[in-house]
């Protein structure tokens, strides 16, 4: 069997110590497996508490384009979904993916409640997600950004398709999210107040929206604290519809033709007088007069009996 010789790993300039293995994957498995873009921006950070004044939170933020390739399928679609009432996902992914697991979470999590006796914590939620998720090893495209607040206060976690977790102050996810985390690793700071994490967290959705085509339209932010949840829907709309500069109507005769040929597309055209249901029929002593020429319908053309 010949083995392949990886190189030393490079000091300096780019390192292609990963090129012997991928190309012993792609042997193996018939062609390496193409990247998925997901077409979306999601972010979340933890906010509150300390100097800051305000109660501990997690704001979650999300664009709302959703894409079919390279067409634009929505505009303002939804994608900060409901689990508990204190508990919300942000799914980046397949848009049926991400709808149907949260939906199917968010009922074991009300199962889970009822049979416990009291509400679920986020930790409870994450464990279901990534177990569901671990499952079909990728083949479900759900990406998630889980936030909310329970017993032990407000949680943050990022879950990838395959199953694993990330816990973390802020995450970003989604095919725009470098450029939102660009924003966030330049102005997060410990204990932000409630209004300084939703102005945050709208510019980096914003940076999403514009440096990603997969991103765009709309910005929703959600703001979950001990005290319930409030849900910011299309609180930035970068992308109106403006009106245009010009009027690109033109009036009826402003394109000239060479030539006019109407055609006339009744060949030939046969009136018949008809007889309706219920009319006499042979042998049963009734007479019944059809006017000729009447049209069906028409007057003269009804039944008349004698």
């Amino acid at each position: 069997m010949a083995t392949s010789k990886i190189p030393a790993p490079s000091t300096t300039g780019f390192d292609f110590g990963n090129y012997a293995r991928n190309e012993f994957l792609g042997a193996r498995l018939n062609g390496v497996a193409k990247a998925t873009s997901t077409g979306t921006t999601i972010v979340g950070l933890k906010f509150g508490g300390g100097d800051s004044g305000d109660e501990e939170g997690v704001c979650l933020g999300a664009d709302t384009r959703a894409t079919g390739g390279p067409i634009v399928a929505d505009k303002n679609c939804e994608k900060i979904h409901y689990l508990t009432p204190l508990i919300r996902c942000c799914g980046a992914g397949t848009a049926a993916d991400t709808e149907f697991v949260t939906n199917l979470i968010s009922s074991n999590l009300e199962l889970h409640a009822l049979s416990q006796g009291r509400p679920a914590r986020v930790v409870t939620a994450m464990t279901m997600l990534k177990q569901y998720l671990y499952r079909y090893q990728g083949h479900v495209g759900a990406h998630l950004v889980l936030g909310g607040v329970d017993a032990s206060g407000p949680q943050l976690f990022t879950v990838h398709a395959h199953g694993s977790t990330d816990k973390l102050p802020y995450v970003t996810m989604g095919s725009g999210s470098l450029a939102a985390m660009a924003v966030f690793e330049a102005d997060y700071k410990e204990h932000l107040t409630k209004a300084e994490a939703i102005k945050l967290v709208a510019r980096a959705i914003s940076s999403g929206i514009w440096n990603d085509l997969g991103s765009g339209s709309n910005v929703d932010v959600s703001i979950i604290t001990k005290n319930g949840t409030e849900t910011l829907r299309n609180y930035e709309t970068p992308n109106e519809r403006g009106v245009k500069s010009r009027n690109y109507k033109f009036k009826r005769g402003t394109t000239a033709w060479l030539k006019e040929n109407v055609r006339d597309l009744i060949v030939s055209e046969e009136v018949r007088g008809t007889v309706g249901a219920g009319a006499a029929q042979p042998g049963d002593g009734t007479v019944t007069a059809v006017a000729e020429g009447a049209g069906p319908g028409g007057e003269e053309g009804m039944e008349v009996d004698a």
